[in-house]
């Protein structure tokens, strides 16, 4: 006989055991703290006021690596960073574009 054979022949079969054994595998929670990535790449590629949009890209990506890592502070940091940024990108592409639409529009 073979050595594996040997072992299970020697073994025998399954024991069952009245008493059942558990084990609990404590998972910590899913961070959900959100990166912004989506809206940064947008007002990179749309509404780059001073390169904000760039920098608040940035910020998102660095966000989303310490949200992978499981670094939830650091990871909410540069997403509050990123939010801002996003904001004044926002903000200030707008204005911009409203003073050029009126400039154009008054002048004759």
């Amino acid at each position: 006989m073979p050595k594996e054979q040997q072992e299970v022949v020697v073994l025998g079969g399954p024991h069952i055991s009245t008493s059942a054994t558990t084990t609990t595998i404590n998972m910590p929670a899913e961070i959900s703290t959100p990166d912004h990535v989506v809206w940064s790449l947008f007002n990179t590629l749309f509404m780059n006021f001073c390169c904000l949009g760039f920098i608040a890209y940035a910020y998102s990506v660095k966000s989303r690596d310490r949200k992978m890592v499981g670094d939830v502070t650091g990871a909410q940091a540069f997403a509050s960073t990123a939010k801002c940024l996003n904001i004044s990108a926002l903000v200030f592409s707008v204005l911009m574009a409203t003073i050029f639409i009126i400039i154009y529009a008054t002048k004759k």
